[in-house]
């Protein structure tokens, strides 16, 4: 994005004048003391050096200090927030969030102790930040909804989610984007701003999660057979819930509907989410096994063309 000239503060050419008659008048002055009294101009250089030299070693004693304290400040951030169990991407968010503050910080009062006007300063950083604010403006849509995400937490780190056709489980939440390792371990980045403006599915949000299995089977077949060994396969699972759990019920069978070329039977089952993806493969193998053996057997598209002669 190109700013247009306006938008950039630029210096007032009388405080630039003014800056520029003070250092010529600095200068005359110390060419004039030094041509009268040498030893008295280079006296008062060497004070000044020796106190501008206080002045930095001042500054970098405080920087220095101040760094060691913001590692403090974030080992104790970190350790009381892990000890109250908030979520790993809350805190590596708020550690982002304070260190890059608290480096701001240090370093204006670390410019400060130079005898620098602190107070232009902040009116440059203050105009330097809105041009780059508008520069950067999606990079500022991502942080915000960085925290939008931390606010409203759509997920945590190991949840597994799927956004825009990418699915994985999350691994890391900074301010500005959200990493996704998927099932055959590529990583994913995705932008904050999109993923707090989009549609989420948190396959981990909810602690039990419904399998439906869908059958297909020859006509002819004797729907109470097929159901019972349908109920008998999910019964022998010790992973699928009953009622006896809170939020989940008995498994259910029934048949779905008749479609052109087969019958479709539904096994519906619940389980815990840890447990989804092995319930569904050993039933599945289960199913295709059992149901052969009870002499069922399965469908495949196909017409029955019938000839009549007159």
């Amino acid at each position: 994005m190109i700013l247009p000239l306006q938008t950039i503060p630029t210096p007032d050419p009388a405080e630039l004048a003014k800056v520029q008659d003070s250092i010529e008048v600095a200068k005359k002055m110390f060419v004039e003391e030094f041509r009268t009294d040498p030893h008295a101009a280079l006296s008062s250089l060497g004070e000044q050096a020796i106190q501008f030299g206080l002045k930095v070693l001042a500054a970098l004693l405080i920087y220095f200090v101040g760094m060691w304290l913001i590692g403090k400040i974030k080992k104790l951030i970190k350790r009381n927030m892990t000890r109250r169990g908030a979520d790993p991407t809350v805190i590596s968010f708020t550690l982002s969030i304070t260190s890059a503050l608290s480096i701001i910080l240090l370093i204006t009062i670390s410019i400060s102790t130079l005898g620098v006007n602190t107070s232009s300063l902040a009116a440059l950083l203050a105009g330097g930040s809105v041009a780059i604010g508008m520069a950067l403006s999606g990079a500022m849509q991502n942080f915000a909804g960085g925290v939008i995400l931390l606010i409203f937490k759509p997920f945590k780190a190991g949840d597994f989610i799927r956004f825009n056709g990418y699915e994985g489980v999350v691994t890391a939440v900074s301010m500005v984007s959200t990493t996704l390792t998927t099932t055959d371990n590529k990583v994913i980045i995705i932008p904050n701003g999109s993923l707090s403006s989009g549609t989420i599915d948190n396959f981990n949000k909810n602690p039990l999660r419904r399998l439906d299995f869908n059958i297909t089977v020859e006509y002819g077949t004797d729907a109470e057979k097929c159901k019972a060994a349908l109920l008998e396969i999910a019964s022998a699972d010790e992973r699928i819930l009953s009622a006896e759990t809170p939020g989940a019920s008995d498994p259910y069978a029934a048949l779905f509907a008749m479609n052109d070329s087969n019958v479709e039977f539904l096994l519906r089952v619940w389980v815990k989410t840890p447990d989804y993806w092995g319930v569904k493969f050993d039933t599945t193998e289960k199913i295709y096994t059992a149901l052969p053996k009870a002499g069922m057997s399965f469908a495949f598209p196909h017409v029955d063309v019938s000839l009549r002669s007159n």
